[in-house]
Parts: structure tokens; sequence; C-alpha cells
């Protein structure tokens, strides 16, 4: 930022107008972001890639059935066989359930082959509201099913029971999960700081900042067709919270060190914006960057995710370099009671913990980073525990879900797909030799395959049920074998789909996202690192750094999950998400610390600078990582397993970056490689420091404060 920008923000009198433009602009956006909810869509067909074949059959088949009908089933189960009582309620309950709101259709009762339960699907026509109906038509049903059951056990299963489950689960989005981050970062910022009053300033901003990106957000939805599910809003709220206080954390530090060389706070800010907000921006438009690759992806979900995330550290970056600077300056000193920085004092950092540990790193650099090395590539062993191949309907909840269970309960007595029928698109003149042909795959139960379109169409439409749960490995075998089936009837140009090949697709989808993403963001950072840092060799280490500490984080999580949580796997998108934020987050690190060792080798020398740079930013990058931890941490409170184990890696993960990976291994490396690190810029070649720096070069190395005459 250049020091006009930074006075103009740090003024007198322009500061009061800053001030009040930006808290008039974070009450609109933030009522705008209320609104969020009401665009998200967590239609898992909706999140496929145009070209999907199962896409296209959702598309084609809507003349014969409504895309926005889901189906519920009713079962009724007797242990010792069904009564014509039990067939009488089911027949009643037909006529009942017909009349609930945004109930489309009902059919059965049908009873199964052993007698011993009967099943009725009531299909229901989702509303404007989406999946939020959900929830409460499914109870509509269920009050109904469970009336004078007399002894019955009755249970709601199929599509839309599953995504009540989903509903509910992701219900807790915009209060429990928002309201944990906070306070999870607020007992940080008081262990941290130990001053309230800064610590509530830190999280007015950071909240803001949410607000603010939540109303952009929901602007992009309606208007520009940008999809967004409950996946996406959850890491929105979670990724701006936590980055927008760890940029917080970052200027601050800045100004707090300023304080200590200028009388004047709003020249100790201008002098702090004008050296720390080049980095912090270089780092959020890192993030930004590296998360509009994801754009490149086939899931249309995974794409989304890039401009919500992207859009979201922009309004983060916007709140905390304009708004935070503006009420600092206003409140003054008083903000760090009760450790205010006084000026001439001198800054504690060049004397902390972190200058102990620059010391000590530099008796014998190379080793350091050898063991660090070492050890972080036996932890990354752990990846070999991971089944990211993609979750059940069961193991994708971290809690049993009544869904979960009916489903089962289905499968004991009907066909495992019941209620998720497989459906084919064919040519109408071809439909019979299409439906024997389905008929014949293993895996389709024949009694069920049925022409569903009238005679005469040009187009067929066909279904049949699996005789596997609809979720299952099985499932996913018998979709195969179904379409090489169907492709090879002559003339037909038959489609497979359904929700059991829409989720084959999504898996697949995911897994080329994550062949093809990971490279790209990877050249992408490396490109970002070499303008910034004008060298080829220091991007090199840090990107190889990257690599190293994503991998162990990955194989602590994969450890943790399978023998601690008792998780069965992971989602096929997993391996993707955990790279973007940990790479793309990791990276803000990187760059903090690299760009004030540049600075500092400029004066002092490389080696000499590397000491400098992580005593003056080794205890706010810790702070930073573990507010960010703090905030991933809170997606635990969701009872959804991706969200689970994304919130566990990175966590982990950035940890791992800020306390072992940024502040040992990295500067054990600039120690040991020295002027080379910057290679092949001017620095290399004027940087003379050749010695490794004993104890006493730290202390020799600092500059002193400037002595202006400020006013007061």
């Amino acid at each position: 930022m250049s020091r006009n920008v930074a006075t103009w923000v740090t003024h007198r009198w322009t500061t009061w107008i800053v001030l009040g433009v930006s808290l008039v602009f974070l009450m609109g956006m933030g009522a705008l972001g209320g609104k969020l909810t009401s665009v998200v869509d967590n239609d898992i067909a909706s999140w496929l890639p145009g070209d999907a074949e199962s896409t296209e059959v959702i598309e084609r088949a809507a003349a014969f059935s409504d895309p926005d009908d889901i189906p519920a089933i009713v079962l009724y189960v007797r242990d010792g066989g069904t009564t014509a009582a039990d067939l009488a309620k089911a027949t009643a309950d037909v006529a009942s359930l017909a009349n609930v709101d945004d109930v489309a259709r009902v059919e059965g009762p049908v009873p199964s082959q052993d007698g011993q339960a009967l099943q009725v699907t009531a299909t229901i026509r989702m509303s404007d509201d989406g999946w939020e109906m959900l929830p409460d038509r499914v109870d509509d049903i269920a009050a109904i099913a469970d009336r004078d059951a007399a002894g019955l056990d009755v249970s709601l299963a199929g599509p839309a029971a599953l995504g009540a489950d989903q509903a509910e689960a992701f219900s807790g989005i915009d209060g429990i999960l928002l309201f944990s981050a906070v306070a999870i970062v607020f007992v940080i910022l008081l262990i941290t700081y130990r001053s309230l009053q800064l610590a509530i300033l830190f999280l007015f901003c950071g909240v803001g900042a949410v607000g603010i990106a939540q109303g952009v957000v929901y602007l992009l939805a309606k208007n520009a067709d940008l999809t967004v599910n409950g996946q996406s809003q959850g890491i929105l709220s979670v990724l701006v919270l936590g980055a927008g206080v760890d940029y917080a954390l970052l200027l601050v530090a800045r100004y707090r060190e300023e304080l200590h060389r200028y009388r004047d706070r709003r020249e100790a800010m201008a002098h702090a914006l004008h050296r720390a907000a080049p980095a912090i921006l270089a780092s959020g438009a890192t993030v930004i960057i590296g998360l509009l690759c994801l754009t490149f992806a086939q899931m249309n979900s995974t794409a989304s995710l890039g401009p919500v995330g992207a859009a979201g550290i922009a309004c983060a970056l916007l709140v905390m370099l304009v708004m935070l600077p503006a009420l600092l300056v206003v409140v003054g000193r008083w903000i760090f009671w009760p450790f205010v920085p006084r000026f001439g004092e001198p800054v504690r950092s060049e004397t902390g913990l972190w200058a102990k540990v620059g010391r000590r790193i530099a008796r014998a650099p190379r080793a350091v980073w050898v063991v660090t090395t070492l050890v972080l590539v036996g932890l990354s062993f752990g990846i070999v525990q991971l089944d990211a191949d993609g979750l059940t309907n069961e193991q994708s909840f971290t809690k049993e879900q009544p869904s979960v269970v009916a489903e089962k309960k289905l499968a004991e007595h009907f066909p495992g797909g019941a209620g998720s029928p497989v459906a084919v698109i064919a040519d109408g003149d071809r439909a019979d030799a299409v439906a024997d042909t389905l008929a014949g795959v293993d895996g389709i139960d024949p009694a069920s395959v049925a022409v569903r379109s009238p005679a005469g169409s040009p187009v067929a439409y066909i279904e049949g049920t699996l005789t596997s749960a609809p979720d299952s490995a099985t499932a996913f075998a018998t979709i195969d074998r179904a379409r090489d089936a169907v492709d090879a009837v002559d003339g037909a140009d038959a489609l497979v789909g359904g929700n059991t090949a829409v989720n084959k697709d999504v898996q697949e989808a995911s897994r080329a996202d994550n062949r093809l993403i990971i490279p790209v963001i990877l050249v992408v950072v490396l490109l970002i690192l070499a303008l910034l840092l004008r060298s080829i060799a220091a991007p090199l280490m840090l990107l190889l750094t990257v690599v190293v500490s994503f991998a162990a984080a990955i194989g602590i999580s994969a450890l943790v999950f399978r023998h601690v949580f008792g998780f069965e796997g992971a989602d096929s998108s997993f391996p993707l998400f955990a790279f973007v934020f940990l790479v793309a987050l990791g990276i803000d690190y990187n760059i903090f610390l690299m760009t004030r060792v540049r600075e500092e080798s400029l004066r002092h020398g490389t080696r000499r600078g590397a000491l400098i740079g992580l005593a003056a930013t080794g205890g706010v990058i810790t702070s930073a990582g573990f507010v960010l931890a703090g905030t991933f941490t809170a997606l635990a409170t969701l009872p959804i397993v991706f969200l689970a184990e994304l919130g566990f890696v990175v966590a982990v993960g950035v940890l791992l970056d800020t306390i072992i990976v940024r502040s040992v291994l990295v500067t054990a490396l600039t120690l040991d490689i020295g002027r080379h690190v910057w290679w092949p810029s001017a620095l290399w070649r004027t940087d003379g420091s050749g010695h490794h720096p004993g104890p006493a070069d730290l202390a020799d190395a600092v500059p002193a404060p400037p002595e202006p005459a400020h006013r007061a």
C-alpha cells in the first residue's frame, strides 16, 4: 500500500469518512447476507458437470418426471408378519398422505415377499424453498404414518428422508457454526493478547467481514447463477472469519511494533500499513487466485466454491485493511490495555521466544532442517490409511441418522434400491429392447423393470430397481454394467441415470478434478511467489515445504480418522479441498515471513535477516495459525463427516505450518542456503553475508529505532 493511501486512511479527518462509509457498507451487505440461505441449493444433481450422463438423463426425463419430485418411502414392519388391519391402516394412510402439502402423488401399499413389511411411496414436489422445506414435509408424513400404528414399526426411508436429515444437519450453519467459531477465536485472542477490548474489536471486524461476504455471495447466487450449497456456505463463514482475523493479527503486530517507534499513533499506523499491507495483499491475492483455480473443476459445486471463497477473502481484505485501521487510530493506544505499547520502549519480539528459537536454529541449521524434514516425511506415510473413494449415506454422518436406519430396514424386506430406481432414457422405437436388456443386467431386479413413458412416445423412459443398496460400491458396479449393456442396443441411444448414477458420476468427476487442479494450483503458487520474492530458488524451496507439510497433515489426519474418530473413509473431493486450503492458506505465512526476511536481508544480509524476520513474525504467525485452526475446528460442530474431516486436516496442517514448517524448517533452510535463496535476483549478487550467525548476531543485527520528533 502506497504511503499516500495509507496516510489517507489514517488522516485525522478522512479516518472518520472511511469509518462511516465502512460501517454503512457493512450494515447494508450484512442485511443481504441474512438471505444467503434462501439461495442455497443442496440438490446433488445441480453439483454435476453439464456433460455427465446422469445430468443429461435428468434433463431429458423432465417430460416424464418432474426434476423437483423426490420420493419418501413409508415402511411398515411387523416381525410376526403384517395383518389385514396393518394393510387397512397403510391403505388409509395413502388417502391421508395425498392431502399433505407438496405431496404430488402417493403409491402403494406394496407388501414385501416375506410378508413382514408394507411400503408406501409419497412423492414430494419441492417448492421454491427447496431442501429447507423437506424436514417439515417429512415430519408431516411421519405424523400420519405413526398415528394408530398399533405395534407396527414405522420408519421413513428414501431420498426425501435422507434429504431431510441432511437439511437438518446443515441447519446449524448460520448460527451454531459461526457462534462456535467466534467462541473459539475469542478464547484464543484472549490468551494471545490478554486484552478483552482488542479481542472484541478483532471479532467485530471478523464477523463484519463474514456478513459482507455473505451479502456479496448472495448477490452472485441471485444474479450470476452461482451455485451455493451447504458445504460452501459453511466453509465461507469459517474461511472469512479465520483468514480475516489472521490478516488483522498480521497488521496489528506491525502496528504495535511501530507504536514503539512513533509517538503519533496515526503515523505509526500509516507506517504499519505501508510495510505490512503489501504482504497481506499478496497473501490474500494468492489465496484468491488459488481458490479461483477451482473454477477449472468439472464439478459445479467445486467450481462454484472458487468464486464463493475468493469473494470472501476479498471482503476480509477490505475490512482488515480499511475499516480496522480506521477503528484502531480512532480508539487509540488504550485498546491494547493492559499491555500498552509505549513510545521508545524496546520491541518485545527482539528478545522473545522466537528470537531464542532462531538463535538455537542458527547453531546447526542443516541438522535442524534435515531432522524436521525426516519427521514430516515419516508422518506422511499415514496417507496409506486414507480411503478417499467416497462415502455411503451411512458413512456421511458423524452420528446415526433416522433415514439411514430406515434404509437398512427397507433393504431387509425389499430390493436394496427401492425408492432410488435406475432411470434409463432411450429412443422410443427401441423401448422394449432396452427394457429387456436392462432386466438382464446383473444387479437389477428383473420384475421391477418397466417402461414408464406413453406408448408411441419418441423418447422412452424406463426404470428398474437395484438389488443392492443404492449408495454401495456394488450398486455403482451395476450402473457400469447397465451402461455397457444398454449402450450396446443398436439405435437406442440409451443413457443411464438416477440417484445412484448421479452419485457415481459425482465421485468420478471429483477424482478427475483432483488430478487436474492440484498441479494447476502448485504452478500458480510458484509463479506468484517468484514474482513477489523476485527469485526462483526461494519459491521452489517454499513450494517443497508446502508439499511436505500437506503430506504430513494428511498422514496424521488419516490415522486419526480411522483409529480415533472411527470414520470409514473420506469423500472423493476431500484431497482437493484439503490441498486448496492448506496450500493457499499456508502460503500466507510463507509470504508474511519471507517478505519480512527479504526486507531485513536488504539491510543486514540473508542470514541475519532470516533471524530478525523470525523474531519479528514468529509470534504473530503462531497466533494467526491458532486462530485459523480454531475456526476450521468449528466445522466439527456439524454432523457431516466431510466437513469434520476437512476442519480437522486444515487445523492440523495450519498448526504444522505455523509452528514447525514456517518458523523452524523454512528458517533453517534459509540460514543454510544463505544468499543463494534469492537467486537469480540482485539480492543474491549483493548480499555479502557468508557466515553462519552465532547467538549474539541477532542482537547486533536489530536496527536501532528511529528518533523522530513527532507530535504527541
